[in-house]
């Protein structure tokens, strides 16, 4: 064989094992997705069983979310700083485990502390998969890559309940709501062994200490606002939980002033404040949280309408959302590879009108024809809201870390991923408004047959709220770049990235 021959196997080897090492990043990704929105369907088998009060029911289904959240930005810079692999197979490892423990958890208790755990080692797992991502490609690749990963997200989103549905229904060998935890394991074990061998580890350019001031501050600031949202409903709104909200302000600012003092004394923040002055950031950062609001919102409030106003089936509730998954996922891909390259910030910003139009479509269904409404009358609002998504989640990301140094991969990661965590948690307590507030809950312990109708016009009500939100998106998007930068198609940049952070690592 020849050298030229030789070399040309050699990339060919290269060029395979990235892409199994990014297959390997998007499954834990969308493991991550599904687990965070899978219990919903679950919730009245696991009531059931364990005799859950509604504390605790509130607990595992947020307590993910608040751990979730409150590690990202640490997990972020730990990848930057000990290895991104490192830290991506600790996560995954640390996940899977946790999982285990939320499938046989006894009582719950050991449930509730169980979904913490695996909301931490998420946190620990999820930054590092844009950031593998971000040093694993070249520039002229990412576009491409992100569509992938953005039809993931939105897959992802949606097929967390129909699996949930088929798992809890189908009560495997007996055991209930437990499978939905207990799925994880084979598919965590088969990442570790697979991450191992294919991912390339790789580390931030210049030595990074661990800001622990920084983590204090930052953890905090985010319980402050996110523990009274989670909780605010089920205590009636406390004075104290409004204060709690009001101080997290404050938190985020004497963090911002700490970062800043940490900056300029030895360069090793835990929030790299200067990825705020990069305009693609900054502004992808705002629509980030905004959109995670209109998330936040929706998802949860479409379950209870379903479940609980329209008495359907965990299945039936979970296939209804198929039409939505497939048009996300088409989107997602056309967006990207032939609609951004062309006409740029205009796709995302039809994507938040498009979604809009789809939620006012859904609004006028679900009144029109009240409690009699059928998945069949559903399909028409679902894919146009499929469609929009598709068209935001998948540009979103590349356009958020476009401009972003390598060195700060890890930390632009864990701020885009804490930011729409902290978008989804404002939506979720924002459910207690625009959803509940408009729900007599003791006139429905009176007269069951209202809740039906209470359910439909209280949903109806939450998606106007959503599209208000999606209105603003739209505006929001004009400080996005107007066109992507363009990468270089080979050698230059690309082939510099490729030197400086090496693909394959035995």
């Amino acid at each position: 064989m020849s050298s030229h021959d030789a070399t040309l196997d050699a990339g060919a080897a290269s060029d395979r094992r990235r892409w199994i090492a990014l297959a390997i990043v998007m499954t834990a990704a969308f493991m991550d997705l599904v687990d965070a929105t899978i219990v919903n369907i679950a919730i009245p088998s696991i009531e059931k069983d364990l005799g859950a009060s509604f504390g605790a029911i509130q607990w595992i289904t947020a307590g993910y979310a608040l751990a979730f959240a409150a590690g990202l930005i640490t997990g972020g810079r730990l990848g930057d700083i000990y290895g991104r692999k490192r830290l991506f197979l600790l996560g995954t490892a640390g996940f899977t485990i946790a999982s285990a423990l939320c499938g046989f958890a006894a009582n719950q208790e050991m449930l509730v502390a169980s979904r913490l755990l695996q909301g931490a080692t998420a946190a620990l797992m999820v930054p590092q998969v844009l950031s593998i991502i971000h040093v694993t490609f070249p520039a002229h690749e990412r576009g491409k890559v992100f569509g992938m990963f953005g039809a993931i997200i939105g897959l992802g989103a949606v097929s967390g309940p129909l699996l949930g549905a088929l798992l809890t229904q189908g009560n495997i060998a007996g055991l209930e709501w437990r499978p939905i935890f207990l799925i994880n394991l084979p598919v965590g074990i088969a990442g570790l062994l697979l991450g191992r061998k294919f991912i390339a580890e790789s580390k931030a350019p210049k030595a990074l200490r661990l800001d622990l001031i920084g983590v204090f501050l930052v953890t905090t600031a985010l319980l402050m606002l996110i523990y009274p949202l989670t909780r605010g409903r089920e205590l009636d709104w406390p004075l104290w939980g409004h204060l709690m909200m009001v101080g997290s302000l404050l938190v985020f600012g004497l963090l911002i002033a700490y970062e800043k003092h940490k900056t300029a004394k030895d360069g090793s923040p835990l929030v790299e404040l200067s990825l705020f002055r990069v305009k693609s950031f900054a502004a992808g950062i705002a629509v980030q949280l905004t959109f995670g609001v209109v998330l936040g919102i929706f998802f949860l409030v479409w379950t209870l309408y379903m479940q609980i106003g329209l008495g359907w089936s965990p299945l039936k509730a979970g296939l209804t959302g198929v039409p939505f998954s497939i048009s996300v996922s088409v989107a997602a891909g056309l967006s990207v590879q032939k609609l951004v390259p062309r006409f740029g910030r205009k796709v995302l910003q039809a994507g938040a009108l498009t979604m809009a139009a789809g939620v006012l479509l859904y609004l006028f269904e679900a009144g029109r024809y009240g409690t009699g409404i059928q998945p069949l009358q559903m399909i028409a609002p679902l894919v146009v809201m499929g469609l929009g998504m598709g068209l935001i989640v998948a540009p979103l990301t590349d356009a958020v870390l476009s401009d972003v140094p390598k060195e700060h991969a890890g930390s632009a990661s864990g701020l885009i991923n804490t930011t729409g965590q902290m978008g989804n948690a404002l939506g979720l307590g924002l459910v207690s408004v625009v959803f509940f507030g408009s729900i007599d809950d003791e006139r429905l312990a009176r007269v069951p047959a209202e809740v039906g109708p209470a359910f439909t016009d209280a949903f109806q009500n939450a998606l106007g709220w959503a599209a208000a939100v999606l209105a603003g998106i739209f505006l929001v998007m004009f400080a996005l770049p107007a066109k992507p930068k363009q990468h270089l198609e080979g050698g230059g940049e690309a082939e510099a990235v490729t030197e400086k952070e090496p693909v394959l690592a035995h």
